[in-house]
């Protein structure tokens, strides 16, 4: 009786264990800003800001953030970058901004990428006030697709950020 009473209390134990270890975590930064570096690119997130025409976060709905990328290392001809989110029980990356309404996202696309290098070039940083983060998110990954000049092989570094 003893004994069945002891592997009985032992199994419970190691259940709620396994189930609290087994239990989703959501992408929250506990302090903020964080940040991870490369020998070409720097990425931080930091806290959104705010304003009446700014995202508010909503509970249980999303977070907000902003974002600075700086390049610190050799001059660049064109950058692009991409932020994607995951979520749970899916391959699929979900971009955090799309086209302007109205607009198609080839239109100019390549010039914009030019103007982006030009003022990350002279030690401006590209920056993203406020972005809107789903709270079912464990994961945030910033892409930058950059080439070195106008005839150049693009380059890639991905930044990913993750649920602690």
């Amino acid at each position: 009786m003893i004994k069945k009473f002891s592997i009985s209390i032992c199994t419970l134990l190691l259940l709620l264990i396994a189930a609290t270890s087994l239990e989703a975590k959501a992408l929250t930064f506990d302090e903020l800003p964080v940040k991870q570096s490369s020998k070409q690119w720097s990425v931080q997130i930091g806290e959104a800001e705010k304003g009446k025409d700014l995202a508010k976060p909503v509970k249980g709905k999303f977070h907000t953030y902003s974002i600075d990328v700086n390049n610190i290392g050799k001059d660049v001809y064109s950058v692009e970058i991409n932020m994607f989110r995951n979520e749970p029980n899916s391959k699929t990356k979900y971009s955090l901004f799309g086209c302007p309404d109205g607009q198609e996202c080839n239109e100019n696309h390549y010039e914009t990428a030019k103007t982006l290098a030009k003022q990350m070039n002279n030690g401006n940083s590209y920056h993203g006030a406020n972005f809107l983060m789903a709270e079912i998110a464990t994961e945030l990954e910033v892409e930058i697709v950059w080439t070195q000049d106008k005839h150049g092989r693009p380059l890639k570094e991905t930044f990913t950020f993750t649920a602690e």
